[in-house]
């Protein structure tokens, strides 16, 4: 291996590791807050790009009918509990199930008028992003005191019913979209595609944005406080379940943004996004579910392993980046404190 080579390898890597870096940073948001080990995180990613790439073949996304199906039984849930209750049964469904039927009819309208590629991408987010209070109140509102080890069966079945649905919905064809700038630019031996340039910046952004979010606005101070102290943060007033919902609304549209990154890079199919958020788990391991810079950090070494491992043992690239996470297991087993679960 040259220094050349090397290099490329080195930006392969760097790109692959700011998208497990966004999904990383997803997964300790979820983890901190609600105690869920998010494994439909990747699902966002891949029907964002999918959602994409049918608004670019001028095809009605099935988007609308994830959309329509997860509002529809979201607003039966809803009135089955709070039927006694009008007031609260009202705002519950402005929360979920509203959502998801204008994210569905703003879905149609664009795709029926073919309007241009920035209101896609924009509505894609949006489709995407109301899924997220849907997701939550169908699967971890109703279990949101449960142990962790509960908690991560259901998201695990979250994962494979989403999964199902993508395969029923868009289909078993893979997808790459157009890329948002065909500009490329030249450092010596390496070419950087624009692409890759927005991938880096946005990563850069995402990381500044939760730290202010987190810092400064009262939402995020709300979700600081239900991630220190569930019952404290109740008693002064947050609710735990708006809490859980609006972090996994925030994972959602971290995942719609990081679709429409990585769609131009891969092809992405139906089931595609579970690979991806593995991956960020991975990195997010590495911070302990607990620290957002860690965890960034960690998912930027993991996408430089694997473009390394590719070139090497590409037969074992897999194997090796998930076979990281057990010495990282390994060393938080031994170093830290144990506590027994309330």
């Amino acid at each position: 291996m040259d220094s050349t080579i090397a290099a490329l390898l080195t930006q392969d890597g760097l790109t692959n590791g700011a998208i497990y870096c966004m999904i990383a940073l997803a997964l300790v948001l979820v983890f901190a807050v609600t105690r869920v080990i998010f494994v439909p995180q990747g699902e966002f990613v891949a029907f964002s790009a999918l959602t994409l790439a049918a608004f670019e073949q001028n095809k009605l996304p099935g988007t609308v009918w994830l959309l329509l199906a997860l509002g529809a039984v979201a607003a039966l849930v809803d009135a089955g509990s709070l039927w006694r209750e009008p007031r609260r049964l009202v705002r519950t469904w402005l929360g979920t199930s509203a959502p998801c039927v204008a994210a569905a009819l703003l879905v149609w309208l664009v795709a029926s008028a073919q309007l241009p590629f920035f209101v896609q991408v924009l509505t894609t987010i949006a489709a995407v992003t109301a899924m997220g209070p849907a997701v939550y109140r169908l699967a971890f509102q109703p279990i949101a005191n449960a142990t962790v080890l509960t908690l991560l069966i259901v998201s695990v079945a979250v994962h494979f019913v989403l999964t199902g649905l993508g395969l029923l919905f868009f289909g078993a064809e893979g997808v790459r979209t157009q890329p948002f700038t065909s500009a490329s630019f030249t450092f010596g031996a390496l070419n950087i595609s624009g692409q890759s340039l927005l991938v880096y910046a946005f990563t850069a952004f995402l990381v500044i944005a939760m730290a202010a979010f987190f810092k400064f606005t009262l939402f995020g101070k709300a979700l600081r406080a239900t991630a220190s102290n569930r019952t404290g943060a109740r008693l002064v007033g947050v609710s735990p379940n708006f809490a859980g919902s609006l972090s996994v609304t925030l994972a959602a549209a971290i995942g719609a943004v990081s679709g429409l990154l990585i769609g131009p890079i891969a092809t992405i199919y139906y089931d595609s996004g579970f690979l991806i958020g593995l991956k960020g788990f991975v990195g997010a391991i590495v911070g302990g579910l607990a620290s957002y810079p860690i965890a960034a950090g960690g998912a930027i070494f993991v996408g430089l392993v694997e473009s390394f491992s590719s070139f090497w043992a590409s037969a074992y690239k897999e194997v090796i980046v998930f076979t990281l996470i057990i010495p990282v297991l390994l060393w938080r087993s031994l170093t830290t404190t144990h506590h027994e679960e309330e």
